[in-house]
């Protein structure tokens, strides 16, 4: 099972700490699938700073391919994050190199070696996804919770499993769901924080409750949901069982600080 990430990547600078810990959807989301069996790599920009050494350090120890991960001149990506309780909360994001992120032809032939690709709405990748299809891999992209966003309806016909972040299963998440399946994406997928998680491909909803487990920090739980998901979805898992994995990961994610 071959996977390739790419995209965004920050450090997590918790304030309550000064702690910094590595982060970015498409990052988490390599770590969290290489730990669950998963051949994985990480296309990316770091700066030549040491946030960008320590981003790069940390990866490589979870066993994640880092052969196209290159260091730019600059700064590191970095969100702060401020914990309420035990629920975290973005606050300000630099985005340092990570800026100007962008595709090489053989970065793109690289990706093309892989079963799936899976990037975000802050990727910078998505001009490449009508590409991607064209070769016939999977496609995998998280919208976050920008449900308003231009990209949702332009990029849904080239992304096979779209992700998305609600608070609750109603129907305006259902509707909306409807239309990114009409829109060409094969199964539109929300989680819905400690409500669970709703999937749609199509012809019916399938629902999956959270698991029951301490919380220390809910950061990388959506992440490692998608990835629970996807790696069972390359298993030729059920969308249920797809969905159990997904809620069965993000449980261990959200027992320890930062994303991994």
């Amino acid at each position: 099972m071959k996977i390739v990430t790419l995209g965004d990547n920050c450090m997590d600078v918790y304030q309550v700490n000064d702690q910094a810990y590595p982060g970015g959807n498409p990052v988490n989301a390599a770590v969290y699938l290489k730990e669950l069996g998963a051949e994985v790599a990480y296309i990316g920009w770091i700066g030549s700073d040491s946030y960008g050494e320590l981003m790069r350090e940390k990866i490589q120890g979870k066993g994640v391919d880092t052969t196209h991960l290159s260091t730019k001149k600059g700064k590191t990506a970095v969100t702060q994050v401020e914990l309420h309780g035990n629920d975290r909360y973005f606050g300000e994001y630099d985005e340092g190199v990570m800026a100007n992120f962008c595709l090489t032809e053989e970065e793109v032939e690289f990706v093309g070696t892989h079963q799936l690709v899976h990037s975000g709405i802050w990727g910078h990748a998505e001009d490449k996804y009508p590409l991607f299809k064209e070769t016939g891999i999977l496609t995998s992209f998280d919208f976050s919770d920008q449900l308003g966003h231009g990209l949702v309806k332009s990029l849904s016909p080239f992304v096979d499993y779209s992700f998305f972040s609600y608070t609750k299963d109603d129907d305006y998440i259902r509707q909306f769901l409807k239309e990114v399946k009409n829109w060409g994406s094969q199964i539109a997928v929300a989680t819905l924080g400690e409500n669970g998680s709703l999937a749609y491909d199509g012809e019916r909803f399938y629902r999956s409750e959270t698991v029951e487990t301490k919380i220390v920090d809910t950061m990388g739980a959506g992440d490692s949901f998608i990835a629970g998901f996807l790696f069972g979805t390359l298993k030729g898992l059920s969308i249920d069982e797809c969905m159990e994995l997904g809620s069965n990961t993000a449980a261990k994610t959200i027992g320890y600080f930062g994303a991994w």
